[in-house]
């Protein structure tokens, strides 16, 4: 007598679940890489208890060997002369219609250097957010 299995085995792998996880995985890291902000230059900066609530797209970088940096929205930061970055500021209106400029100083940075670059803001009309990053409560 010859007795028949009712249930057969078959070799096929379900791939919903794993799909799934994927997704979520490509959504987490769509949603985290948009919250990083890039900033491949070290700025040692100040501390501040007040933050700014904008988030200029134009960003200019000072280091401590005062080397000039300027970027505008997500691009990496770009060395510049003092002579490039007045004419860059100066066409900073065409790049951000907010005229918004975000000033990232180390705080070795003598304070003339910080005050030439307000005076090329001021005088095109720009708004300038000294960057600083907040106070550690212990």
């Amino acid at each position: 007598m010859a007795l028949k299995r009712r249930h057969k085995i078959e070799a096929t792998f379900s791939m919903a679940s794993m799909t799934d996880v994927i997704f979520l995985l490509l959504i987490f890291f769509m949603i985290t890489s948009t919250i990083v902000f890039p900033n491949s230059i070290k700025v040692n900066l100040p501390q501040s208890n007040q933050q700014a609530a904008a988030k200029p797209l134009t960003r200019v970088l000072i280091d401590e060997n005062m080397d000039y940096y300027i970027s505008f929205g997500n691009e990496a930061p770009q060395p510049v002369t003092y002579d490039q970055l007045v004419q860059q500021l100066a066409e900073t209106p065409q790049h951000d219609t907010e005229r918004y400029v975000a000033l990232y100083a180390d705080e070795t940075v003598p304070y003339r250097e910080i005050v030439k670059v307000l005076n090329v803001a001021n005088d095109n009309h720009l708004k300038m957010v000294l960057a600083t990053k907040p106070v550690r409560n212990p």
